[in-house]
């Protein structure tokens, strides 16, 4: 059968598509962009605008694939299964667990023209579903999913309800899956999953993340590692005493932060205050003197104040972020959020992330500049449109002024110019 897959949302989602890609090629069937048998949708519903998302896409590849089978599985379908399956042409509706069963239930839809709705509640105890890792042809980076689940319960997000309780994946098969990928293209592994710093506490012993960092990183010593997205109460003295000396860690650290002013924390139920926040900044800077830190803010959070706009904008430039993903507040449906008062109209939560985005493409050029003139190295991708770029040890991408034969081998690169906010270099001799 011929397979269109698509992703909608997170790291975890894409994870979780390129291993459904693998699972289906090893069942010999054929990847293809148009004129499928059946589509896979991966769904995210983080937002009310993700869910809209979700449909536009649906309709996209009904159009693409007008005679498949459709199938809807991740977010969206674990918490809105009734409205998934009552969607035209949607054929089978499974959530976020059980992966593997999407398939088969799109191969018995193909054969017998059956319907299915599979979600099953979230589990009280959930075991880990382990997918296989792998990259994507002509990719030199790859994903590795450690961990999956939330216990925080943030009031503006839905995920903890579509993702259930945090769970795990041992340590041992971390270590096999990152065997796996060492036997491929792969030069850097991002480590990913819902909410990385919580890994490990429900497995016995408890190992911790940076347990699993260490491991990996010393297992694949030739490797480079990038954390995905911290919660900032993991940046303890000992995370950064046990990280600093590995060689193969990447020097950025996202810390997720959603809000500079501690009133609009404690209604956003994040656990920590601006000062703590600012102190774990600190010690990452120490321990790693050029990292780069990078966070998420919701702009227009309900409550939110005009002062309290101003703290946050004040509380960005005082930490000097490299880079600020900003998103103006959107009501999710059955989020406490949703139904706080004092909603912040549209149009102001609009203007104030468009007024942030000019404060962090600011700090961004700034935190660029600096490496104007440095020789670094950079791991290439391969040429797309003319064009070539490798990501460096800080994340950022750094383009070549002419592509070259060097795809997935560690190169060092001479910075010489900045423009529309990207770095330009050119190769230079080891």
């Amino acid at each position: 059968m011929n397979f269109c897959f698509s992703t909608l949302g997170c790291k975890v989602n894409q994870f979780e598509t390129q291993a459904l890609i693998q699972l289906a090629q090893q069942r010999g069937h054929t990847i293809v962009d148009s004129g499928a048998d059946v589509c896979i949708l991966n769904t995210c519903t983080v937002t009310a605008a993700g869910t809209r998302k979700n449909l536009r896409e649906l309709r996209r590849l009904q159009k693409n694939n007008p005679h498949a089978v459709i199938a809807l599985c991740g977010c969206f379908a674990q918490t809105d299964p009734e409205r998934a399956a009552a969607l035209d042409g949607v054929s089978i509706v499974c959530g976020t667990s059980d992966r593997v069963q999407v398939l088969t239930l799109c191969e018995q839809a193909v054969q017998k023209n059956q319907c299915h709705c599979a979600v099953q509640p979230n589990a009280r105890h959930p075991v880990f579903e382990e997918l296989p890792a792998g990259v994507l042809p002509g990719h030199t980076r790859a994903l590795l999913k450690i961990q999956d689940g939330c216990d925080n319960y943030c009031t503006y997000c839905i995920i903890p309800y579509a993702r259930g309780h945090v769970c795990s994946l041992p340590l041992d098969r971390c270590i096999a899956q990152c065997q796996t990928l060492c036997q491929t293209a792969v030069r850097e592994i991002v480590l990913t999953g819902i909410e990385i710093a919580s890994y490990g506490r429900d497995l016995p012993g408890h190992p911790t993340l940076p347990d699993v960092t260490e491991a990996l990183c010393r297992t694949a010593p030739d490797i480079r590692f990038r954390l995905g997205s911290l919660e900032p109460r993991i940046v303890t003295q000992e995370f950064c005493d046990r990280l600093s000396p590995l060689p193969n860690l990447a020097l950025h650290f996202h810390l997720s932060l959603q809000s500079g002013c501690d009133a609009t924390l404690h209604r956003m139920h994040r656990r920590y205050t601006t000062q703590e926040y600012a102190q774990a900044v600190n010690r990452l800077r120490r321990a790693f003197p050029s990292c780069s830190v990078t966070t998420d803010v919701i702009a227009g959070f309900p409550g939110e104040t005009a002062e309290e706009w101003e703290q946050t904008k004040q509380f960005i430039r005082d930490i000097a972020f490299s880079a600020v993903h900003v998103f103006p507040y959107s009501e999710r449906p059955g989020t406490a959020a949703a139904s706080l008062p004092d909603s912040v109209p549209k149009a102001e939560r609009a203007r104030r992330a468009e007024e942030l985005r000019v404060i962090a493409h600011s700090l961004e050029r700034d935190f660029l500049s600096g490496f104007l003139g440095q020789t670094i190295a950079i791991v290439p991708e391969r040429p797309h449109n003319g064009t070539q770029s490798g990501h460096s040890r800080w994340h950022f991408p750094v383009y070549l002024e002419q592509p070259e034969a060097c795809q997935g081998k560690q190169t060092l690169v001479r910075i010489h110019s900045l423009r529309d906010g990207k770095l330009t270099g050119c190769l230079v001799d080891a």
